[in-house]
């Protein structure tokens, strides 16, 4: 397929278009109505513990309700560990693009660039364009990014050694249960106790039958699947409604008179997502590590986040350009809302040259 065929084939796709729309128009309804007064100071915050304590969980748990065979596990352990390579990589690369600056800023620059908003911002995308399977390896993704967000990005920040809290925090985290929990049980699932049931697609029962685990809720407890499904479907709406809320909160002139939150936002949203995917392709063309489309543009729009809350409030609470990094959260929250489309296209159009299979 020619290039402008792949490009003309993306852009008359209803359901990537539609996918791209309703982020876009749904983080704008939430602008405006926080500009408006409809939405108050801390409507963002509440939105944001119900997305991050009940609908990404849901969202990551069901996500592994599918069926496990060769390609899959080996495309999910593909992910895995490029989801800890690529962590260590940035950890190395990312002060190289701040060495103008003076240390505490080249540190604190490379920590917010290293880790984006993956879980927040990143898996509700993933989900409304990708489906069930980006969302379960955007799950499998985030293992890596959480290890080093609260091992090695906590230490760096404080200037303190690992606290035995922030190992807690990490492994009590719901999403990190329900990732863990959700995970075990897709790679368990031929080992365990098979039944019997009818085959159900999306919900809906069909003719034929099938042998699953028990514990496949999709096949065996549609009444438990439904109620999760309903939850997991609140991510994303609910997700683009804060990040609007978010926006509207804060002032655009201040944040943007510095060039630095510019500058970064840059290396975040493009550069970032960028070298993943020119590291993906050169693996994948030597054979060394061969990710499927859905894998290397969930990658892609995981890396393609803003900054992540969580590295952001690490320079809040140490007092490590507390300022600077409000600024650059900000920008780059705009800068992914505007890039985010873009590459979602270009990754189309990469699948429709045939790149990436």
């Amino acid at each position: 397929m020619g290039v402008m065929k792949a490009v003309t084939t993306t852009f008359t796709n209803a359901a990537i278009i539609s996918s791209i729309t309703s982020t876009v128009f749904i983080i704008l309804l939430g602008f405006y109505l926080r500009r408006r007064g409809t939405f108050g100071e801390n409507f963002g915050k509440v939105l944001t513990k119900v997305v991050l304590t009940v609908a990404i969980p849901a969202l990551a748990f069901n996500s592994f309700m599918q069926p496990m065979n060769g390609d899959a596990f080996k495309q999910g352990m593909g992910v895995l560990v490029w989801g800890i390579i690529i962590y260590i990589l940035l950890i190395f690369v990312t002060p190289f693009l701040y060495q103008r600056y003076v240390k505490e800023q080249r540190d604190v620059l490379a920590i917010l660039t290293t880790f984006g908003s993956t879980t927040f911002f990143g898996i509700p995308i993933v989900g409304a364009v990708y489906g069930a399977k980006g969302v379960m390896y955007s799950s499998i993704f985030n293992i890596g990014y959480r290890i080093f967000l609260y091992s090695y990005a906590y230490i760096k920040m404080s200037g303190l050694k690992m606290e035995a809290k922030n190992v807690k925090k990490m492994f009590l985290n719901p999403i990190v249960i329900a990732t863990f929990l959700g995970l075990f049980m897709w790679l368990g699932q031929h080992l365990v106790p098979q039944v019997t049931v009818p085959v159900a697609v999306n919900g809906v029962q069909t003719t034929g039958v099938a042998a699953v685990a028990f514990y496949r809720i999709d096949q065996t407890a549609l009444w438990l699947y439904k109620p999760l499904s309903y939850l997991a479907n609140l991510a994303s709406p609910l997700a683009w409604l804060s990040i609007g809320v978010t926006l509207g909160s804060i002032s655009f002139k201040d944040a943007a008179a510095d060039k630095t939150p510019w500058y970064y936002a840059f290396n975040k949203v493009i550069i970032v997502p960028l070298l993943n995917l020119v590291i993906l392709y050169l693996l994948n063309v030597t054979g060394i590590l061969s990710l499927s489309y859905v894998a290397v543009a969930t990658i892609v729009v995981m890396m393609a986040t803003p900054t992540a809350a969580v590295a952001s409030a690490y320079a809040i609470s140490f007092d490590r350009e507390a300022v600077l990094s409000s600024n650059a959260s900000f920008i780059s929250t705009i800068a992914a809302v505007v890039m985010m489309p873009i590459w979602i296209a270009v990754m189309e159009v990469l699948n429709g040259l045939g790149v990436f299979h």
